[in-house]
């Protein structure tokens, strides 16, 4: 605690400010939201996949009994990367209220 108490109406007051601009601002609460994160890494992961997918190998295709398993898994991972973004578009969190 500070000795003065100038300094302490000065912390509170500051403590205050702080409070009322997260409240007001809602990037606050949307900067850590986790499904942005689970949603790009979906996106660059299925991306990089497709990717290896569109040439695939008379070999590779062989292994996997004529499935192109790389360019279905990369698409699987786009679409549901979509989702996630889309979610996160549709219901953004909302700062809890402090009432």
């Amino acid at each position: 605690m500070a000795e003065n108490p100038r300094e302490e109406t000065e912390i509170a007051h500051h403590a205050a400010e702080i409070d009322d601009l997260v409240r007001k601002s809602g990037t606050a609460s949307q900067l850590f939201d986790v499904r942005t994160v689970i949603g790009g890494l979906f996106l660059v992961y299925g991306l990089l996949i497709s990717a290896a997918g569109i040439s695939p190998d008379a070999a590779e295709l062989d292994k996997a009994q004529g499935i192109n398993i790389n360019l279905w898994t990369g698409l699987s991972m786009l679409v549901v990367g979509a989702l996630f973004i889309l979610w996160l578009r549709l219901r953004p969190l909302q700062a809890p209220s402090k009432e």
